[in-house]
């Protein structure tokens, strides 16, 4: 009898416990954006009296159905999604989806981008295995924050995470290419090449140290095209012209494709003027080394970059 008095007594214990749970979720009055009221996360924190995942929970609903239900445009109601989400880590900062959700949604100006880095930052805190949290910080450093160094630095360390994609020592190569030198970008290569578990992942880094070096030529290219230009008062019309004339810029061109590539695969590859940039590039790969966008998201990230701009935020560096 003593155990089942302690069992029915236990129950209403824990029966009261929930119903003043319930009495300190906040009831819903929705607005006419459907946003509840959102106490302060260390007020909500103290109110969970020990069942902060429950109340967690709670507001994780609440953040996806604004996002779900909502017409409105992200930027309308990404403050909202930040509160609430902070809301959600400060009462359970062992949660998971809902640090990279926040990073999703706070697009909308600098301010929002570096909130999202901050959950992030704490969502790698306490999930420092996990590849994806990195690899969100590291693509909102390079895509809105314009910080190719950094972001190169989050995502090397997101290359020994477990999981993380095939691709990334490549793109990490790139960010430093463009954020410091190709020096930087190759030792970084040849560290990989070095220390590769197998065959074809060496061939894979080996394939980004040739492209750096066809990318040090076409520079190497661009600073004689300047000199021609100081030197003739107008620009080339064809690479070639580097070599030609009385007093040439070059004695002779480096060869457009990598130096160690193998006779039996060049292709007659040459160096051309890009139709839409008007850069020196090799035909042997048809581009410059560099992050590539594609048209879409080059307009997201201008596009943002405007508004960030019309509406006054910018950093100290000049970076948006």
């Amino acid at each position: 009898m003593n155990g089942a008095w302690g069992r029915a007594a236990l129950g209403l214990i824990l029966a009261l416990a929930v119903l003043g749970l319930h009495q300190r979720i906040p009831v819903e009055h929705p607005t006419e954006r459907d946003e509840v009221f959102l106490p302060d996360p260390a007020v909500a924190k103290l109110a969970a009296l020990g069942f902060e995942a429950v109340l967690s929970d709670y507001y994780w609903i609440q953040a996806m159905y604004k996002v779900g239900a909502s017409l409105e445009s992200p930027e309308h109601f990404a403050s909202y999604i930040g509160n609430i989400i902070e809301i959600v880590t400060t009462l359970d900062p062992y949660v998971d989806h809902p640090y990279r959700f926040a990073a999703i949604w706070l697009t909308d100006s600098t301010e929002s981008v570096l909130r999202g880095n901050q959950l992030l930052e704490q969502a790698i805190e306490y999930h420092p295995d996990d590849w994806r949290n990195y690899f969100y910080l590291g693509f909102n450093l390079f895509f809105y924050l314009g910080d190719n160094e950094k972001a190169a630095e989050v995502l090397e360390i997101c290359i020994s995470k477990k999981g993380a994609p095939a691709y990334l020592p490549r793109l990490v190569a790139r960010l430093r290419s463009q954020s410091s030198d190709l020096e930087s970008a190759a030792i970084f290569l040849q560290q990989l090449v070095n220390s590769a578990p197998g065959a074809e992942e060496r061939t894979v880094y080996q394939g980004a140290l040739d492209e750096i070096e066809v990318e040090t030529k076409a520079r190497y290219l661009e600073r004689a095209r300047l000199a021609y230009v100081e030197l003739f008062r107008r620009d080339i019309e064809e690479v070639g012209d580097l070599v030609k004339g009385e007093h040439p810029i070059l004695a002779a061109l480096p060869a457009p494709e990598p130096d160690e590539l193998p006779a039996s695969l060049r292709k007659g590859d040459r160096w051309i003027l890009d139709e839409k940039t008007g850069r020196i590039t090799s035909s042997y790969y048809g581009r410059r080394y560099e992050v590539n966008l594609t048209e879409r998201d080059r307009y997201l990230r201008d596009n943002f970059n405007v508004n960030a701009r019309s509406d006054g935020r910018s950093d100290e560096d000049g970076r948006i």
